[in-house]
């Protein structure tokens, strides 16, 4: 069954002088790969992953060319351009992607960056994008627990934090007091689940809980200091900015890691910084 919007892997079943035609199945036929996309060397009966899109006149054509998202996908894309109909956004293809007035949350401009959701229209059929993301997300219980590891995708802000995208389907938000180092719309991380509300909103953590997370930052401050002749020029005075470019973690955790650590007598803590102790 061939997707539309997406990556397909079809097979070569006639050359023309102006590319190859694939095998779409009885839905769609053959499907033009134009000749610019034919990688060299290809033959009849060769499997080719390819992108199946609509072309400028509303034709389903293949490339081999990389949009930046696809069908279902979440991204940060530059409005190219506005038209009596919605907004063109660059999503890496020779036709841009249209967001119709109708999915605009606001009115977008050329020369912005906003994130979009890519869907199929039921109605037409047609690709476009979306940036109301509340009819896409949350539609499933989340079926989380507290301390389980997802990947995020940083989505817009808010005077709490950060709005962000739980594995593509589900909201998430990011307190300001949770978060260090560069956040911004688009940016993908790992992340922790820090809360299942009652009301089924879930707060996010970009650190493990409690215990694990300075376990983990043990194991690393050690391996690190290892691995750079025994001595890092970060101690407890350190601004959070050096720490996080080295450990990507926030100051108080690294202050209470090293602290430990230093207990432990496994490092020692002086102006310069820290370094194993060899004792």
């Amino acid at each position: 069954m061939i997707k539309i919007g997406q990556y397909n892997t079809l097979e070569v079943v006639k050359q023309v002088d102006f590319g190859v035609f694939l095998d779409g199945g009885e839905d769609f036929g053959n499907i033009l790969l134009p000749k610019s996309s034919v990688p060299a060397g290809t033959e009849l009966g060769d499997n080719i992953e390819v992108f199946i899109y609509f072309d400028s006149e509303d034709e389903i054509i293949a490339t081999t060319e990389q949009p930046f998202a696809q069908v279902g996908d979440f991204a940060l894309l530059r409005v190219v351009g506005v038209c009596e109909i919605g907004a063109f956004v660059d999503w890496g293809l020779r036709k841009d992607l249209l967001v119709p007035f109708s999915e605009q949350r606001r009115r977008l401009e050329e020369g912005q960056d906003v994130m979009v959701r890519i869907y199929t229209d039921k109605a037409s059929g047609r690709i476009v994008g979306s940036t109301k993301f509340n009819r896409f997300l949350d539609k499933t219980p989340a079926n989380y627990t507290v301390g389980q590891e997802v990947q995020a995708l940083i989505a817009e802000t808010s005077e709490l934090g950060y709005k962000a995208v739980i594995e593509g389907e589900h909201w998430g938000l990011l307190f300001k007091t949770e978060s260090f180092g560069k956040l911004f719309p688009g940016k993908k991380l790992k992340a922790y689940i820090k809360e299942i509300r009652p009301d089924g909103k879930i707060n996010l953590s970009l650190q493990k809980a409690g215990r694990a997370k300075v376990d983990d930052l043990a194991d690393k401050i050690l391996t690190t200091l290892g691995r750079k002749g025994g001595s890092l020029p970060l101690n407890d005075k350190s601004t959070p900015e050096a720490i996080f470019k080295e450990f990507r973690t926030s100051k108080a955790t690294f202050k209470k890691t090293i602290g430990g650590l230093y207990k432990k007598g496994l490092i020692v803590i002086d102006r310069e910084g820290i370094r194993l102790n060899d004792n």
